[in-house]
């Protein structure tokens, strides 16, 4: 009679009964076990945590992603997950609050965790080479998760070049605006338009760029998703403010350290002594205490996203962000105070405030020229229409 097998034996003919007679085996034996179980669901900012790394060739904090330094990205990255219910995110924003590195979160995400056919679109054909070199490499060649997945474009049989990343599951195209050819080249689960403002109103003269790309993720129903992400232009003009409007209108509110109420940071409550900004201070909405910039820190990590209008369609999320709430070592509440007092007496310098620092659309004064009045009159049509 055979002797019994332990339930902790390995089985006969695995891998197991060849290595387990030579030192180190146990541990051999554990490694081939973790290759066996699959990843853990994650949400995209849990991926990025767990597996971005930041280049030195990208960006200004190189290492590894912590989305505790922007905790505001945490729902819209989130909301870019699959498990999320929404289906188009819209992200209205100032300059250089992290959203370039959210979007990159994403793809990353799309290519170890959730894959599928991803289309990326940037105003021209080349900028997105640009990032396509400068972001998107980076991006593969510094995180092991992805590096693993997407060979790189110089070797042999590929399948990647500048604007083309294939990996199992999947592919990412990167495209611009004004290639239609680029837009309609295939069907699309996911898709990423970055800023959207400066979009040319038509792709090669066949339509609008942003539903051009959005009707190829249509076939997907309710699996796609669809990130629009812009710093603002002109009211009437502005694509991603006229996008914001139709959405849920979601703003980051933020406890006051003396009272606890929370609110969104609106520059009305900056005040600063005329000329010197360091004096710079937010007042709160319910006290008016003096908030410093040292309390940031705290407000941003207790902040929360919060709807303040009812969505024309419930499938789509919008969120806005002013740099106000840019984290410690970024741009200070003194820089923007100091940033407007800068572009006092220049209409051109008052429009690059409001656009990339409060995330506001430019409201044109006196006699606006005749496209912009043609423009103010659009109307919102869902893509496909």
């Amino acid at each position: 009679m055979s002797a019994p097998i332990s339930r902790n034996s390995p089985s006969p003919g695995s891998p197991s009964d060849e290595v387990a007679q030579f030192d180190g085996a146990e541990a051999l034996l554990r490694a081939w076990g973790r290759g066996l179980t699959p990843d853990p669901w994650l949400t995209v900012s849990e991926w990025a945590d767990r597996h971005r790394w930041l280049s030195s060739r990208a960006s200004a904090e190189p290492g590894r992603y912590r989305t505790d330094r922007t905790p505001y990205m945490r729902a819209i990255m989130d909301a870019l997950s699959p498990g999320h219910p929404a289906q188009r995110v819209v992200f209205q924003k100032a300059a250089q609050v992290g959203a370039t590195e959210a979007g990159n979160n994403w793809i990353g995400f799309v290519i170890h965790h959730a894959p599928g056919p991803m289309l990326a679109v940037q105003p021209t054909v080349e900028l997105a080479k640009r990032n396509s070199r400068q972001r998107i490499d980076p991006l593969i060649e510094e995180s092991p998760a992805l590096k693993e997945r997407v060979r790189p474009a110089r070797a042999r049989d590929s399948g990647n070049t500048q604007l083309s990343k294939d990996f199992p599951g999947g592919v990412l195209v990167m495209t611009g605006a004004n290639s239609a050819v680029g837009l309609r080249s295939m069907p699309a689960r996911y898709v990423f338009l970055d800023e959207v403002d400066a979009y040319p109103a038509s792709a090669d003269e066949e339509g609008d760029p942003v539903g051009l790309a959005e009707a190829r993720s249509l076939t997907f129903a309710h699996r796609r998703k669809v990130f629009l992400v812009s710093t603002p232009t002109i009211r009437g003009v502005s694509r991603i403010e006229r996008e914001y409007e139709a959405s849920d209108q979601r703003r980051f509110f933020v406890p006051c350290p003396h009272c606890g109420a929370m609110q969104w940071l609106r520059f009305e409550r900056l005040r600063w002594e005329k000329g010197k900004p360091e004096t710079t201070a937010y007042h709160c909405d319910a006290c008016d205490e003096p908030i410093q910039e040292q309390h940031k820190p705290a407000m941003l990590s207790l902040g929360e996203w919060r709807p303040t209008a009812e969505a024309r369609d419930a499938r789509t999320v919008g969120f806005h962000l002013s740099a106000l709430y840019s984290p410690p070592g970024w741009k200070s509440w003194a820089d923007i105070a100091r940033d407007k007092e800068a572009a006092a007496g220049s209409d051109e310098a008052e429009r690059v405030f409001r656009n990339t620092v409060l995330g506001e659309t430019w409201i044109e004064t006196g006699d606006a020229p005749d496209w912009q009045r043609i423009a103010e009159r659009r109307e919102d049509w869902p893509a496909g229409t």
